[in-house]
């Protein structure tokens, strides 16, 4: 066991890079970029957007962090998760969802310059004499979020047909990037996991999740069932990897990694669920 959660960390800086570039990349290859500037346009979209992943998110995770009793540390990785929307997965989800792509690569770029623009501000809030630098948090975001984005969206403008071949390769490979990150998330924090146990860690994340996912699905009643789709799953699915960013430097306690790792697992299974049940309902349905 040993080995394998040595092999395991060696190898996730890896497939963390492998998961998110792909999700990404993947997204860039399928999409006109033309498509992308209409969803920026729908004041109505982003509004509710931007409602949810930079007030009601943070603040329903500052709520449960101030109100159930568990530890500090655990806290804190709930209310950094709450600052980090739109997971690299969120591709996927949206597909089998029928959600329309188009807007959940809208969704993500706002998302992405938000979270470099007010992760460092609040941060020093949320922990008092602790300062991040925005490069520290803008550094991920653009190497794994907005490059991967950009390169597909060059490729699918410049070489159509090459990009439509190199989307179906960054799906699969997107596909088998998540399930083998997952795998090595539980290899390496199982103990911080099963330690959560009884320490509200666990319910509360899971609490968190559910709730603005059902908020935000509720709150997009207006919307087609499309961009509704895009909506609840962007704001359900949370960026761990922005939210680790500055772990290292405003915790060494390793129950604020833990909680942030425990979103992973969490993280996939409500969002699994939640686009089964949107897809139940849409008009397009994942091929």
């Amino acid at each position: 066991m040993d080995e394998l959660r040595t092999l395991s960390s060696g190898l996730l800086p890896l497939i963390v890079i492998v998961f998110m570039t792909a999700n990404l990349a993947s997204i860039g290859l399928e999409v006109d970029p033309s498509r992308i500037v209409a969803p920026l346009r729908d004041r109505n979209f982003v509004s509710l957007a931007l409602l949810w992943d930079w007030l009601l998110c943070p603040g329903i995770a500052l709520l449960l962090a101030a109100v159930v009793p568990m530890a500090r540390p655990y806290a804190l990785g709930l209310e950094l998760i709450g600052l980090a929307p739109a997971a690299p997965f969120l591709p996927v989800m949206v597909r089998k969802a029928g959600g329309d792509l188009a807007y959940a690569a809208a969704f993500m770029l706002t998302a992405a310059v938000g979270t470099v623009i007010l992760m460092p501000i609040v941060l020093p809030m949320l922990v008092p004499g602790v300062a991040v630098s925005t490069w520290t948090v803008a550094r991920p975001l653009i190497a794994f979020v907005l490059a991967p984005l950009g390169v597909g969206l060059v490729i699918r403008t410049a070489a159509p047909t090459l990009g439509g071949k190199l989307a179906v390769l960054a799906r699969a490979l997107a596909r088998a990037a998540t399930l083998v990150l997952l795998v090595m998330i539980v290899i390496l924090y199982f103990e911080g996991f099963i330690g959560a146990i009884g320490s509200y860690a666990i319910g509360t994340q899971l609490l968190f999740t559910v709730a603005i996912a059902v908020g935000a699905y509720a709150s997009g009643a207006r919307l087609e069932p499309e961009k509704r789709s895009v909506l609840c799953l962007g704001v359900c699915t949370r960026n761990l990897g922005a939210a680790l960013a500055p772990v290292l430097a405003v915790s060494s306690d390793l129950r604020t990694t833990v909680m942030v790792a425990l979103g992973v697992p969490i993280n996939l299974i409500v969002t699994f669920a939640m686009a089964r049940w949107l897809a139940a309902r849409s008009p397009t349905k994942e091929p």
